[in-house]
């Protein structure tokens, strides 16, 4: 099995969280689609019969399927090649963005803890990272909350629980709340720097920037509670007084979602 020729290059990040989660997962259960390859002489027999399958939406899981020395792949074969050609118009799917991640994980964690009692980092597969957990319940109660902005944050802060899985959500539903009411000092942050006329769609994470206390902090291991309340209190004092234009040029960054 080959991909089509004319698809587009592979990602190695993607390639290699696809080949973890197969390794940890111990099985493959997405079928590709597959069908029969392209051959200059379609009229010898001996190179019809030789003709390789091409998956024109598997290449990554076919790359990491050969990662971990799979020699057989279930398929869906279409004995139609032309559906190869328009496999753009059949393949809507896309990698998920942090809001549906986010969104997924945690309506897997209400789910699960209305029949587990097992602790929250019991699930680490199945979660991915703590910090879509919080994200999650942030993006349930605003709808459009930048969660992009906090995500770098709250990555490297948050830990798994050591709780019971529903114990675990009433902690996180707090911090959530936290988090919103963090996103809402900056949103009146940005104001002060909208009226000095500052127009960027980077001004969040501009100001989220300026607050971070682990900014240029390398290594440690921060408690995420003390984080957010200290980044509570510098969004309150902000002083867009004290911002320059160049300043806020040079931000990049997730835009507004």
């Amino acid at each position: 099995m080959e991909p089509t020729p004319y698809q587009r290059d592979l990602s190695k990040p993607h390639v290699e969280r696809l080949s973890k989660a197969m390794d940890k997962l111990g099985r493959y259960l997405d079928p590709m689609i597959v069908v029969r390859g392209e051959q200059p002489d379609e009229d010898e027999p001996a190179l019809r019969s030789a003709r390789p399958y091409w998956t024109p939406n598997g290449n990554h899981r076919l790359a990491a399927l050969r990662e971990l020395g799979a020699k057989s792949v279930v398929a869906i074969v279409v004995p139609d090649i032309e559906v190869a050609h328009r496999i753009l118009l059949l393949n809507t799917e896309k990698a998920h963005n942090l809001r549906e991640r986010s969104l997924e994980v945690i309506r897997l964690a209400e789910l699960l803890a209305q029949t587990e009692d097992r602790a929250e980092r019991d699930f680490e597969i199945e979660f991915e990272e703590p910090a879509l957990l919080t994200i999650g319940l942030c993006y349930q109660e605003n709808g459009r909350f930048a969660g992009g902005a906090y995500h770098p944050v709250l990555r490297r802060a948050e830990k798994w629980l050591g709780s019971a899985l529903p114990k675990a959500l009433e902690t996180r539903r707090e911090r959530a709340g936290r988090v919103l009411e963090l996103d809402a000092a900056v949103t009146e942050a940005m104001k002060k720097l909208k009226e000095r006329g500052f127009e960027s769609p980077y001004l969040r994470p501009f100001v989220v920037a300026r607050i971070n206390p682990l900014r240029f902090k390398r290594g440690g291991n921060p408690d995420v509670d003390e984080t957010i309340e200290t980044m509570l209190a510098a969004a309150r004092r902000f002083d867009a007084g004290r911002v320059r234009a160049d300043q806020v040029a040079r931000t990049g960054g997730a835009p507004e979602e």
